[in-house]
């Protein structure tokens, strides 16, 4: 079994990217990721493509692939928005 690294013994994940002062962007990047799966599996689940998607939310296919991208972390709140309501949902946000 690999030995954890001297100081790192208990420590949650959390408090690891913490202490690297990433935790706010690694959380920001799995929201994004999760969203970008549901709006993608919404999307299969209807039936809907991407043209169709794109037309629904009055928006370009180039955008809609930046949304529908993971890595991508430059969408806006608005056009998540839009994406939920193009596939019948509505997005929920809150601070904890």
């Amino acid at each position: 079994m690999p030995k954890e690294p001297k100081g790192f013994i208990g420590q949650s994940v959390d408090d690891f990217f913490e202490e690297q002062g990433m935790l706010a962007e690694c959380q920001a990047g799995a929201i994004k990721e999760i969203l970008a799966e549901q709006v993608q599996q919404a999307m299969e689940r209807e039936n809907i493509s991407k043209s169709e998607m794109a037309r629904r939310m009055k928006t370009s296919r180039p955008a809609l692939d930046r949304l529908l991208d993971p890595a991508n972390s430059s969408v806006t709140l608005h056009t998540m928005q839009r994406a939920a309501a193009a596939v019948g949902k509505r997005l929920s946000l809150s601070l904890q």
